[in-house]
């Protein structure tokens, strides 16, 4: 199959040509909006021309901080259609980090919709307008009585507008521009860098996915994973439309009830999720829903135990469901197993490299290549691999060599029949429920606790998670030893709770290798054995 060389807004266009205008195009199951795909061409365009009304042009950044919502969907493709770059913002957020998210795109205009973490929106709009200087405008979601205009009148100022206008844009437009901002650490946008996506990045990216899916356009995607990760954009709103299917949102954050049930009113045939969403749902109990349209799926994020696919191929019904691995960085999928492969290479591999992109294996000391069966740094090539880091020219060099080579940071290693296996990281970022974790960034929030001295933090494995978080303490002489419980407690309205280990163990000294440097892995190796995460790890088979 040829690469596409169609923008965003083209690709939408021909791809609602093709199933019709009826066909359904999102549905979104908390408040019964369904768009039919002429209904969210009408609205993308009403959007962009909405945007255009309030000053924004080619290349400008327009962000857009809500749990998931249609919005996702209308605004990523009206941006495209102005010639604009989307700027994906967790809905988690907390006021510091969204200001430092908004300041490093340089964002002109926010789309913020409230939530449980936002408080006083007002206030906590304004607050946010005073630290960023670039932000010229705010429009609200789902509030009024403030002093910004709301979503429905974007729109209806939108519909006031020039079509001709699009139209000229799209001419203007290479399918090569920038077109999307997406943060590559979910959890601290301050240590965190915005992955540049092109229109030709992600158009392509979610049409092989959806290849590996087996999508048509009578496929129902529930997609419960959020929209501002690369997971729930890029391969699954992008994946499903990509082929003319529908995509369903069960509910704005992961409600695992919800989720089965909008499995079954809407007859979805497709289901995504972390291993944790899957477990969760298994939970429930199976007589109360009808799951009996599921054919396929994705599950990405962290190692999938053989348990745990084995009951999502028996119990809902996903006999074809893949496996997923990627980065931001690639649009973000690199490798994915077919829908045939038996369970052994669903559980143990993350498949084959996906087509168009070519993947090497190297030793990242000398970067020469390794051999079959050996271990060595994932690097990528291809349409899949972004722009660049946003206004990052030294941070991109670190990732992309002078042969375009974007090296991952993934440990692994690829068999004679070209299955890769990932069995590390060559740095220390912990990936938790397919959220990526800088340790740094949670050992800075702890030192600021009176009694800690010194702090280290270390991914460990888990059978939910993938990995959890544990802190090793060195505290003041004299002070009463810490546990999670008191931690948190700590924290609590400082430390984000995603932020807050799971395991604590504190030490008089740090056990120090032979080398003399204190790595994760001797940490890693210690807690495993201790806390009795042998079966987690997978080293009960070895």
């Amino acid at each position: 199959m040829p690469l596409i060389g169609q923008t965003l807004g083209a690709h939408l266009a021909a791809t609602a040509a093709r199933v019709g205008p009826d066909h359904e195009a999102v549905v979104e199951c908390v408040t019964g909006r369904r768009l039919t795909y002429a209904a969210l061409l009408a609205e993308v365009d009403a959007c962009a021309l909405g945007l255009h009304a309030r000053g924004v042009g080619p290349g400008d950044r327009v962000g857009l901080w809500a749990p998931n919502r249609a919005e996702w969907v209308i605004l990523l493709y009206a941006a495209a259609r102005l010639g604009a770059i989307m700027v994906n913002l967790n809905p988690a957020l907390d006021a510091d980090d969204l200001a430092v998210a908004l300041r490093r795109s340089g964002v002109v205009l926010l789309v913020a919709a409230p939530g449980p973490r936002t408080g006083d929106h007002g206030e906590l709009i304004a607050g946010i307008c005073a630290r960023c200087p670039a932000l010229r405008d705010v429009v609200l979601l789902d509030v009024t009585g403030l002093d910004h205009p709301g979503w429905d009148e974007l729109l209806a100022a939108g519909r006031l507008g020039d079509p001709g206008l699009l139209a000229e844009r799209e001419r203007r437009s290479s399918a090569d521009d920038p077109v999307n901002l997406q943060h590559t650490s979910a959890s601290s946008t301050r240590s965190s860098r915005a992955a540049t996506l092109s229109h030709h990045n992600l158009v392509n990216n979610g049409f092989f996915v959806g290849v590996g899916c087996g999508y048509t356009e009578r496929d129902r995607v529930c997609v419960p994973v959020p929209f501002f990760h690369c997971f729930g954009l890029g391969m699954g709103v992008l994946a499903t439309l990509a082929h003319g299917a529908t995509v369903i949102i069960p509910a704005p954050d992961f409600d695992p009830a919800r989720t089965l049930q909008a499995v079954q009113d809407e007859g979805c045939t497709s289901l995504y999720g972390v291993p944790a969403m899957f477990a969760a749902e298994l939970a429930l109990p199976s007589s109360a829903y009808d799951l009996g349209s599921l054919r396929t799926g994705i599950m990405a994020g962290s190692s999938c135990p053989v348990e745990l696919m084995e009951r999502v191929v028996a119990e809902l019904g996903m006999s074809e469901v893949t496996v997923c691995h990627g980065m931001t960085e690639t649009s973000p999928v690199i490798t994915q197993t077919r829908r045939d492969d038996d369970l052994r290479r669903r559980t143990s591999t993350v498949g084959r490299v996906q087509p168009h992109l070519e993947i090497k294996i190297i030793e990242p000391a000398t970067g020469a290549t390794v051999g079959r069966d050996e271990p060595g740094e994932l690097c990528v090539r291809g349409y899949a691999v972004m722009l660049g880091y946003w206004d990052a020219p030294g941070d991109t060099a670190a990732v992309i060599d002078g042969a375009r080579w974007l090296h991952t940071g993934d440990l692994a290693v690829m068999d004679a029949d070209d299955l890769v296996t990932v069995v590390g990281r060559t740095d220390a970022w912990i990936v938790r429920g397919g959220e990526p974790v800088d340790p740094r960034r949670v050992e800075e929030l702890l030192a600021g606790h009176p009694d800690v001295v010194d702090v280290r933090v270390i991914g460990v494995p888990d059978e939910r998670f993938g990995e959890e978080l544990m802190a090793w303490l060195r505290l003041r002489p004299g002070a009463p030893g810490l546990t999670a419980e008191s931690l948190r407690a700590y924290g609590d309205g400082t430390i984000p709770p995603r932020l807050i280990p799971r395991y604590v163990k504190v030490v008089d000294e740090f056990p120090q290798p032979v080398s003399g440097h204190l790595l994760g892995v001797e940490l890693r190796t210690l807690a495993i054995a201790e806390l009795g995460l042998q079966r987690a790890a997978g080293l009960e088979h070895h």
